[in-house]
Parts: C-alpha cells; sequence; structure tokens
C-alpha cells in the first residue's frame, strides 16, 4: 500500500494465530476508577454490584480488562484523543501519523469491498477536529466518522426499495463510468514524469476502492449476513442517541458478517462530550458529569449510571458478534476476532491519561488468552497498539511514539 514503511507489511510467522477482523469501540470522558476496576485475582475477578463494568458479567470469559496503561506523551482530552490511537506518532515515525484501525485496514483491507468503515454516534455537530476525530490516515490525516444511519444504510446496502435488476444496472452503470476514467487516467501517465505519476496513483488507487464498494452490492445475503432495519431516525436529536447507536452496531455486525470488510470503529460522541443520557432520566451532560467530584453523591451515580450504559452498548456489540457463526470457518465470529474498548483519558477530574482503561473482547483466532483481568505499572499504550497490529498478522515493532519502547504488550497471550 502507499505510504507505509516496509516494516509495517504483514509478515505473518509460521503458525502464527491470526485474527480475522478489529474492532473498535470509543467511549468519551475517561472514568471513574473507584467504579471501574474489577475485584480479585487476573482469573478470579469479579465486577461488583453497581459496578459501571457489571454489565458484562455474562462475558467474563471473553474479556481481558486492561489496568494500569498510560498515555506517557499526552494529557487532558485533546491531547488524548489524538493520542488514543495515534500512539502520538508523527510522520516521521514507522507509523506515519497513522491511528491504529487505519494502519491495519491498509495492509489487510486491499481486497475488502471497503478496507474500513468508521460509524459514529453524534460525531459532527462540533465539525472535525482532534476533539473530534479518532482516526488517521497514513499520511495524517482524519478520517471521519460518518454518524447518520441512513447514510451509511445506502453506502452498505443500497436504496432498500430498488428491484435487484434496479440495482445491478445502477451498479453496470457506474462501473463503466470508472472503466473510462480508468483508461484515460492510464494513458496519461505515460506521458507525465515520476512526480505526477506519483499522484496519479493515488487517483488510480482511489478508483480501485471505488470498484470494490461497487462489488457486491447487489449479491443475496446468505448466513449471518443479513440486512438491518434501521428505521427512521432523527439522527442528531439528542434523545435518539440510542437508537442511532443501535442501528450503527447491527451494521457493523452486517458489514462484518457480509465481509464487506475487515476493520471497522464505532465512536460514540467525542471528547468533551455534551450529551445528555436524557433516557436514564438524567438532565446533565455527560463531561460535566464526569468532572463531579466525590462529594457529590448523587452526581457521582449519575456518571457511574452513564458508564454502565455504555457498557451495556458493548455487551451488546460484543454479543451479536457472540451469537454468530464464522462465515466459512469454525467457531463464532467473536471468536475470531479483536474488539477493543477505548477510551482517551484515566481520571477526568484530574484531566489525566493515567491509567487509561481498555478492554479487549474476542480471542483474536486464538492470538488473546482471554478471562483474565492484567494490572499493569504505568506501561505505555504503544505497546498495547503493537499487539493489536500483530495480532492482525502485521510485524511492525513500534506503533506511533517509538521512544516508549519496542514490541507488545506483555502478558496478553496464553
Amino acid at each position: 500500500m502507499l505510504g507505509l514503511p516496509a516494516l509495517g507489511k504483514v509478515a505473518q510467522a509460521q503458525n502464527q494465530p491470526v485474527a480475522k477482523r478489529l474492532v473498535v469501540f470509543f467511549s468519551p470522558n475517561g472514568t471513574s476508577h473507584q467504579y471501574w476496576r474489577p475485584t480479585g485475582t487476573e482469573t478470579n475477578f469479579q465486577f461488583d454490584t453497581g459496578s459501571i463494568l457489571e454489565p458484562l458479567e455474562a462475558l467474563k470469559s471473553d474479556l481481558l480488562i486492561l489496568d494500569g496503561i498510560d498515555f506517557h506523551n499526552a494529557t487532558n482530552h485533546e491531547g488524548g484523543m489524538a493520542a488514543m490511537l495515534t500512539g502520538g506518532g508523527g510522520t516521521n515515525t514507522m507509523t506515519a501519523g497513522a491511528s491504529v484501525d487505519q494502519y491495519i485496514a491498509a495492509e489487510v483491507g486491499s481486497q475488502s469491498r471497503f478496507s474500513s468503515l468508521e460509524f459514529g454516534v453524534h460525531t459532527s455537530a462540533w465539525g472535525g477536529s482532534s476533539q473530534t476525530r479518532m482516526s488517521y490516515s497514513p499520511s495524517g490525516q482524519m478520517v471521519p466518522p460518518d454518524d447518520n444511519p441512513e447514510s451509511c444504510f445506502r453506502r452498505l446496502f443500497g436504496n432498500a426499495s430498488q428491484t435487484d435488476d434496479e440495482r445491478a444496472r445502477l451498479i453496470a452503470r457506474k462501473q463503466s463510468i470508472i472503466d473510462l476514467v480508468r483508461g484515460e487516467v492510464s494513458d496519461l501517465k505515460t506521458k507525465l514524469g515520476r512526480t505526477e505519476e506519483s499522484k496519479l496513483d493515488l487517483h488510480l488507487e482511489a478508483i480501485r476502492s471505488m470498484e470494490l464498494s461497487l462489488s457486491g452490492s447487489n449479491q443475496a445475503p446468505m448466513g449471518g449476513c443479513t440486512v438491518p432495519m434501521i428505521g427512521n431516525i432523527s439522527h442528531q436529536a439528542n434523545d435518539s442517541f440510542p437508537d442511532v447507536g443501535r442501528a450503527q452496531m447491527d451494521m457493523l455486525v452486517a458489514a462484518l458478517a457480509c465481509d464487506m470488510t475487515k476493520v471497522a470503529s464505532l465512536q460514540w460522541s467525542h471528547t468533551v462530550s455534551p450529551t445528555v443520557v436524557s433516557w436514564l432520566g438524567i438532565s446533565e451532560g455527560h463531561h460535566s458529569l464526569s468532572h463531579i467530584r466525590d462529594s457529590n453523591a448523587a452526581g457521582i451515580q449519575n456518571f457511574v449510571a452513564a458508564e454502565r450504559w455504555f457498557a451495556e452498548q458493548f455487551a451488546y456489540l460484543v454479543n451479536r458478534l457472540k451469537a454468530l457463526p464464522e462465515p466459512g470457518g469454525t467457531g463464532t465470529m467473536l471468536e475470531n476476532s479483536v474488539v477493543i474498548w477505548t477510551k482517551e483519558m484515566g481520571d477526568p477530574r484530574m484531566h489525566d491519561c493515567i491509567s487509561v482503561p481498555f478492554i479487549i473482547a474476542g480471542q483474536g483466532n486464538g492470538y488473546f488468552s482471554t478471562g483474565r483481568y492484567l494490572e499493569y505499572d504505568h506501561a505505555p499504550h504503544q505497546k498495547l497498539l503493537v499487539s493489536l497490529c500483530q495480532s492482525m498478522g502485521l510485524s511492525n515493532p513500534t506503533f506511533g511514539d517509538p521512544s516508549f519502547g519496542t514490541g507488545t504488550l506483555d502478558r496478553l497471550r496464553a
């Protein structure tokens, strides 16, 4: 792929387990460690009654709970959001400013209909900035999520009211235009210098992506590959937040089950999120809740309730994947996938990125050893990002800022 250093290329070791897909799940504004942390030991841990992670109780054997991981090169809301998936790497590093999802997608997604899919929930109202974006291309450019379920549906499944014949004619017409443009660009390449030719290569690659996005659009669903029902949602209304999220999760799972992509993300709002979890009977915005002090017991419980709600959404997504058999393979889709729940901060009241909570669901086709609670001593999150890459078959020894060490995060594997 263009723009990636050679060391990032896929280099699967002999008999090395490789996950079939990666899903990134983000929720904003850090956590309350007191109510987030499990109790017990590495293999015998509990989610206490009333705790944030209690909704994940039935999934414990499928999870890795990761505690004590720091963003050593970032702090506060904006810095944490920018570094969370990039590892704080600039364009002069091995990963060239890319976020881990896009870096992996550039390596494993070339034959997929979509190299990656980015779903959002209330991510567009504030525009594009380092506060509102978590995904970056290998050139360091922001990759915006789509927070309109109707738009996502059209992109994935076309117009549901079209007949198969109508959809086939539309695809054929679009493909004929692409063939014409591709031919003209190829002819032009013979008349240009090296610099201009490189720019045209980028256009040809974009055309190829368009071709892949059209292929399979009129195929009949089979197995777990079914077209979800999304309904009519006012996607920017605050009270529609749960409905938008559910629709986006259903489409994300369908896209994976239909093998449209191997890399997908779901971004619930963004750092400094103003979302009011009104459906829980709470009237204060999520960002404000995240800064409430311990002396305000009622406010703390409202924040915990909001965080438990996000845990329920994570459980819904994971359970959807767990319920589906692996297409053309063995086990479930979850067993063959890596789903990571990420946040951009540790304790929001301190505005720090210390002990940022991470949860991995799924064994990644045998790469991860789940059912454990792992405590680290200020481990750099760059090593976790390397682990995600290597679980997907990549060989890069660092991710983002390389000054925080080489290699993977220890103890994640059996």
